[in-house]
């Protein structure tokens, strides 16, 4: 009985968080250019304005360009800030919450002082300054996968390959890095899809032509809402379940590889 609660409590959370989404994204699908129920007729003329239409299909190349540079560089960086705060260091756990600070900082105050900077440092309204804007907010998430991801690794498997003369370059490529994919793969994942979804420091740090997906969207919604809106939504969903289940895949794979003999 206690069981069954569970389960039906779960199922209605979960059906609770998703009904935003079941109710309008059919309306992708929709023929009319209102977001209206009932849907007369099936169409995906939305889809094809979202890939034809100047300004949706340079916004999508924006997003594809931002989110690769901010998914390489907070990848990069969280994997080095793990690594540092993996040794007991002095002052460790106040640089852990340095590295946090951004996921909890108000996204204007981000916003403003970023564009301080950037605007001195000649980079305003560049690829550049939108990149590292969302690198800022993306490395805290980078960071808690793979620093997760490390704790789980026996230390007494890297002393075992150190002890055999490998130098620590080569402990770490063949032995750390490989145990902690799957951390590093979740996390460049979350560093990718905060990036598409960023939208503040975006309004304060892109020109014109680092119009990206996101800001689009915010864009024409204050303008007029479109279907076209749902599309491009649809769209991101459709992404991140992929995203999520290739993850899913690798860590699975990366189990069932150390539990074998």
């Amino acid at each position: 009985m206690l069981r069954a609660g569970r389960f039906l409590f779960g199922a209605a959370t979960v059906l609770f968080l998703l009904a935003p989404l079941i109710a309008i994204l059919p309306l992708a699908f929709t023929s009319s250019s209102l977001l209206t129920y009932p849907i007369n007729h099936l169409s995906t003329r939305w889809f094809e304005e979202l890939a034809t239409a100047e300004a949706w299909h340079r916004s999508i190349v924006n997003s594809l360009i931002v989110g690769a540079g901010t998914t390489v560089l907070a990848t990069v960086l969280g994997t080095l800030a793990a690594l540092g705060l993996r040794r007991r260091i002095t002052f460790g756990a106040a640089l852990r919450t340095l590295f946090l600070l951004p996921m909890v900082v108000p996204a204007v105050v981000l916003g403003i002082g970023l564009q301080i900077l950037l605007a001195r440092l000649a980079l305003a309204n560049t690829y550049a300054a939108v990149i590292v804007a969302h690198t800022v907010v993306a490395v805290p998430f980078v960071l808690v996968s793979i620093a997760a991801s490390l704790d789980g690794i026996d230390p007494q498997v890297e002393r075992a390959a150190a002890s055999l003369g490998a130098a620590p370059a080569r402990v770490f490529l063949l032995v750390t890095m490989p145990l902690a994919m799957p951390g590093i793969l979740s996390g460049a994942a979350l560093a990718f899809a905060t990036s598409l979804d960023e939208v503040v420091l975006t309004l304060f740090v892109a020109g014109p032509n680092q119009l990206t997906l996101a800001r689009q969207m915010f864009s024409s919604i204050r303008e007029n809402i479109s279907p076209v809106i749902v599309a491009a939504a649809f769209l991101f969903i459709i992404g991140t379940v992929l995203v999520g289940g290739l993850l899913i895949a690798v860590r699975q794979r990366s189990i069932r590889t150390a539990a074998m003999p």
